[in-house]
């Protein structure tokens, strides 16, 4: 048998990518790599083609019909290919996947979940990978994700979970009770390092409530925010959370709402490749996880 010859594999995928979403920028979200490296490979193997791929326009890639040929061949191609190693993956009677989420998603609204899964998939085992950043979900480093954002991923489904409301919180030994108050105690912030800008901290909460003598640049900063939690938990100031990631602690007590303003932030959603949105193992997370309730609102004063 003859041997192929093929150009380079990880130009035909960047080309694959790029053909099918029109645009370097989609393709290399998907590949995790820069739009930059995507245009190179793709002219690679242009030139290695010896004819134009695409005609390129200030809004989209344009194919060209031998650009258009190759995409129809490379995909299905692909798709053969990933269909063939998800069977041969897990061939045994236990299967696995990798969920990514942040330290307090996975700590304080995932894991209290994961009996639930167990109960109706006794034989998947669940994977996390912590992480503040959106990692690749190739199904190497994670399968599914629940991520914080408007929905708006290109090349994934992004289904919502639950909103997010942030209130003031802090443990009752404080005594807070006013607005007023609040100056005398530390605030607590949560900033992941070099990953992403909140868009509600105590600043955004400050130029809706207005207490005098405020300061928001003070105050202990956490890259975690369970460590903010566990911080208010053990009295040490008011921190500024998102409600559904402490509804136990609100209903037990050990965390206290004092007062509001509250403030809507953006909501959790789970995503997935659109080409997994078939993946046996992808449908019974997403079923697991669309099926859990979104967590209670509790009513609090607004004083």
């Amino acid at each position: 048998m003859n041997a192929r010859v093929l150009p380079s594999l990880s130009a035909l995928r960047a080309f694959e990518a790029a053909a099918r979403h029109r645009s370097a920028k989609r393709a290399a979200q998907e590949l995790s790599v820069t739009p930059t490296a995507i245009s190179h490979q793709v002219r690679q193997l242009e030139e290695a083609l010896g004819t134009a791929l695409f005609v390129r326009t200030p809004r989209q890639l344009v194919l060209t019909a031998p650009g258009r040929e190759l995409q129809q061949a490379l995909t299905a191609s692909f798709d053969a290919m990933a269909e063939a190693v998800a069977r041969l993956r897990a061939p045994s009677a236990r299967q696995a996947v990798t969920i990514s989420a942040t330290p307090a998603v996975v700590a304080r609204w995932l894991l209290p979940r994961v009996e639930a899964l167990h109960q109706r998939h006794p034989q998947l085992d669940l994977r996390f990978h912590v992480s503040h950043r959106p990692e690749a979900l190739d199904g190497v480093t994670a399968d599914v994700a629940v991520r914080y954002g408007s929905g708006q991923w290109p090349g994934l489904v992004a289904e919502k979970l639950f909103d997010t409301v942030f209130v003031p919180a802090c443990s009752p030994a404080l005594g807070l009770r006013r607005r007023a108050d609040l100056p005398r105690h530390p605030l607590l912030h949560f900033a992941p390092l070099g990953v992403f800008d909140l868009d509600v901290d105590w600043a955004v909460w400050q130029r809706r409530a207005r207490v005098p003598g405020l300061d928001v640049s003070a105050g202990p900063v956490f890259s975690d925010e369970t460590h903010t939690v566990t911080a208010a938990l053990a009295g040490q100031g008011v921190a500024l959370m998102g409600r559904a990631l402490i509804t136990a602690e609100l209903a037990s007590g050990t965390l206290v709402q004092p007062f509001g303003p509250e403030l809507p932030g953006q909501p959790f959603h789970l995503v997935y490749p659109v080409q997994r949105a078939g993946d046996p193992l992808v449908r019974a997370v997403r079923d697991w996880l669309l099926h859990e309730p979104e967590p209670e609102r509790r009513t609090m004063p607004h004083a």
